[in-house]
């Protein structure tokens, strides 16, 4: 018996959009910030074992790790893991908030990532502004 649609299964199939059809939206940068910021969390908690492994051995150990965390390298990595981590919470929060059933509409969606985003930026500078001001 003959099927009445022709063709195969798989010429049947409807094509998913590649790349070219969607259009970046900020929840969508937010997601693939966050699981970036998520991998980055990994080194800079290896930066942060090696200076605390580095303070409980010698001093010239100690000197070495923070030498490099005090060179101008250091401090800008110190500061993308300080953003990253604030990003990333902020990040989880948006998807805590998101899972109680809250903020799926969509002004709040754009409404949570924008805060996603100053946020983490905002708490960032305070946390260096403050640690500057204790020094």
């Amino acid at each position: 018996m003959a099927n009445s649609v022709s063709g195969s299964p798989e010429s049947r199939r409807p094509l998913s959009p590649h790349l070219q059809i969607y259009s970046p939206m900020l929840t969508m940068m937010m997601s693939i910030a966050h699981r970036i910021t998520g991998g980055a969390l990994y080194v800079g908690t290896l930066l942060l074992a090696w200076w605390l492994i580095a303070l409980s051995m010698d001093a010239n150990a100690f000197a070495v790790a923070n030498g490099f965390m005090s060179s101008f390298l250091g401090r800008l990595i110190l500061f993308g893991f300080t953003w990253a981590l604030f990003h990333h919470l902020l990040g989880g929060l948006r998807h805590f908030v998101w899972e109680a059933g809250y903020g799926m509409e969509h002004p709040q969606r754009e409404y949570l990532a924008q805060a996603t985003l100053g946020g983490g930026i905002v708490l960032t500078i305070l946390v260096w502004i403050i640690a500057y001001m204790v020094r």
